[in-house]
């Protein structure tokens, strides 16, 4: 029963891996409908950079931990079926429930996050506006950028700066 439990908890962890929320949604990432494509692009002033907070989807490690939860509680139901009871029903009982309990569990991880941004207020022709961008906020500063119009009032402003590196020792 050892071995199962292990098993089920090495395969649990492995296929919950979890994402970075928000990745997508960075300035800098694109789509592959977007890779190769002409865009609008044109040099804005950053005036101003803010930290923000962005609610991203989080849907991916919430279907990660649903999968991991119900191989986990299959693993556990029909472990202790089989061993507590000692049929091979009990077992297959026990998977069923342990992999719907599992699933339940699983689904507690939320659908939605708050990952970290910055709040960039520019200027462009004369007139001053705001973008909220996922990223962090040593990728920006004042001064000049680049930033792509992917439609009339989506803009993905090009970090214009590089966050230190941690030196190794």
């Amino acid at each position: 029963m050892k071995k199962i439990s292990t098993l089920c908890i090495l395969a649990a962890i492995s296929l919950s891996a979890c994402s970075t929320p928000g990745e997508e949604n960075r300035s800098d990432s694109y789509t592959a409908d977007q890779v190769n494509s002409r865009q609008e692009a044109k040099v804005v002033n950053i005036l101003a950079v803010l930290p923000a907070r962005v609610q991203v989807s989080n849907a991916q490690n919430q279907r990660a931990a649903q999968i991991g939860g119900a191989l986990l509680g299959a693993g556990l139901g029909i472990g202790l079926g089989v061993g507590v009871g000692h049929s091979a029903g009990l077992g297959a009982l026990g998977g069923v429930g342990g992999t719907a309990a599992g699933a339940g569990a699983g689904s507690l991880v939320p659908g939605q996050v708050m990952v970290n941004g910055v709040s960039l207020t520019y200027t462009q022709d004369g007139h001053t506006f705001n973008s909220a961008q996922v990223g962090k906020i040593c990728e920006y500063k004042p001064g000049q950028a680049i930033m792509i119009m992917t439609s009339a009032t989506v803009t993905r402003i090009q970090p214009n700066a590089s966050c230190p590196v941690a030196k190794s020792a």
